[in-house]
């Protein structure tokens, strides 16, 4: 599942982000205890390059191809400014799904909606071919977007920006508490903008 990718990095600069995402512990959710795991290169190349390589991952995300594709993509993030971290997520200590969660009120993307201080994005991707499909997908999501919003206390918004033809996506956005708030045309893509806000009542 294809859950939304900015087409560049933020610049770099002040206002780094960086805090301990895998130390933000377990949490419970209906199919099992979910985490997020550091990503270590070069131990998780081959799971991360195995599930990019999946026709149905590669739609969205567009990293398929050799190993070294997939480094690039998530040594970028590795070396970089500490704005975007890529995580494994375990579910009952088992790898299943790749997430990248990031400052979108720092990157790129923040210039295509009225984004406000520390908004945290967040793409997702279910590995395993069996994971897609059943609704784990809005589990997850509901369970990281309530991480965020507890560990981040000056974050009031998740967002996130999937691609508007990967339904499935936007469909477990929106079942995880997210709403559509706007379409946005990216350089790569036109996106769904998906809001879950703190107050489930904006103004």
């Amino acid at each position: 599942m294809r859950v939304g990718k900015c087409p560049r990095r933020a610049e770099r600069g002040g206002g780094n982000s960086s805090d301990d995402l895998p130390g933000w512990g377990e949490v419970p959710t209906p199919a099992g205890r979910f985490r997020l795991g550091p990503v270590r290169l070069p131990a998780d190349l081959e799971l991360l390059a195995g599930w990019m390589n999946d026709p149905e991952v590669d739609e969205f995300w567009a990293l398929a191809g050799p190993p070294a594709v997939t480094e690039r993509h998530v040594r970028a993030q590795l070396d970089g400014d500490g704005r975007s971290l890529p995580c494994l997520g375990l579910l009952d200590g088992a790898p299943m799904s790749y997430w990248e969660v990031y400052r979108a009120d720092l990157d790129p993307l923040a210039a295509h909606y009225p984004a406000r201080p520390y908004d945290t994005g967040v793409h997702l991707l279910l590995g395993p071919a069996a994971s897609r499909g059943r609704g784990l997908g809005a589990q997850l999501l509901a369970a990281l977007a309530e991480m965020i919003l507890r560990q981040r206390p000056r974050c009031e918004r998740v967002v996130a920006e999937p691609d508007v033809r990967n339904r499935r996506s936007v469909r477990a956005f929106e079942r995880a508490g997210f709403r559509v708030a706007a379409e946005l045309d990216l350089p790569d893509k036109r996106a769904a903008l998906m809001v879950r806000d703190r107050d489930p009542h904006p103004a």
